[in-house]
């Protein structure tokens, strides 16, 4: 399908497609606090509201046994990282993660990506780590209204991205106190808040974030299963404008000492792309994942 859609834009696009990243519009990007999300997106359908708290109920009472495995795991790694690192570092270290909120992640993906940030964020905060969770996606399908104000002002040829991103903030680094996630990751769970997803920005907004905290250490990693892809931008600029974009902002992250950038690839290999990368082949082995790349950028490669 992807393959389709890419050669169907480079036909359209030719060999005259922007070098460089560009933007249309940001006049309607949302950065968005996750208990306010209802202010931002549609109400839910009826058929929308009932998978969500079916998706809910999942999360709360049937994944026990997933969970005990999991916080085992994790409190494995707890021991470990204590031994390893004083408790001056681990109060100067802070860790963001950024979690892909695009249409592929619909279903058990996301269930579980929500899930192993919870125990995530847990077994970081206890142990005295700042920690950070963000979503990305867009607002809408087709471009949104950056893509109607590209129309009426005649459509001028390779606008750059179009569409309107939706970036959420489900816990902020600034917070104290227990992690306690709980209710505010139900929102992740809507079916119709996943939509399509422009990597390289995200990654971009998530490292703004970090540059702006005063801990010495900063660590960034990725839970992504696939390639960004946005319809409408892809269409008007050529199928490798967003992961050329994505590669950019990788590569200029990864030369800068500030922040440590890792990935988890949800059956995606991310080699080509990060330097610190996991792939994981299945979604129930995510949790895994996360504890041993967290193991490694906090002992193993992380800052020193």
């Amino acid at each position: 399908m992807f393959k389709s859609l890419f050669n169907r834009a480079l036909k359209r696009a030719g060999s005259k497609a922007a070098d460089t990243y560009s933007v249309f519009t940001r006049d309607f990007d949302v950065v968005v606090d996750a208990t306010r999300l209802k202010e931002v997106l549609a109400p839910l359908s009826p058929d929308d509201a009932t998978a969500l708290d079916d998706a809910w109920t999942t999360f709360e009472t049937s994944l026990n046994s997933w969970r005990t495995t999991a916080n085992l795991q994790a409190l494995e790694t707890t021991g470990s990282i204590r031994d390893a690192t004083s408790e001056h570092e681990r109060q100067d270290t802070v860790v963001s993660i950024l979690v892909d909120h695009s249409g592929s992640m619909r279903g058990q993906s996301i269930l579980l990506a929500a899930a192993t940030v919870e125990i995530a964020c847990d077994f970081l905060s206890r142990l005295g780590y700042r920690v950070e969770i963000l979503g990305f996606t867009t607002l809408d399908w087709k471009g949104g209204q950056s893509r109607r104000l590209w129309k009426r002002r005649g459509s001028p040829q390779y606008p750059g991205r179009l569409c309107d991103l939706l970036h959420i903030v489900y816990r902020s680094a600034d917070k104290r106190g227990p992690p306690a996630l709980g209710y505010v990751l139900k929102d992740m769970l809507r079916r119709d808040l996943l939509k399509e997803n422009v990597d390289g920005e995200a990654l971009e907004w998530a490292a703004s974030r970090l540059y702006q905290r005063p801990e010495k250490h900063k660590i960034l990693i990725v839970l992504s299963d696939g390639a960004p892809v946005d319809d409408s931008t892809l269409h008007e600029n050529g199928p490798n404008f967003l992961i050329d974009h994505l590669r950019t902002v990788i590569a200029r992250i990864e030369a800068d000492d500030r922040i440590l950038l890792a990935a988890i690839g949800i059956n995606w290999e991310t080699d080509s792309l990060y330097k610190h990368n996991l792939r994981v082949t299945a979604p129930e082995d995510l949790a895994g994942a996360m504890t041993d790349m967290l193991r490694n950028v906090l002992i193993g490669s992380g800052p020193k």
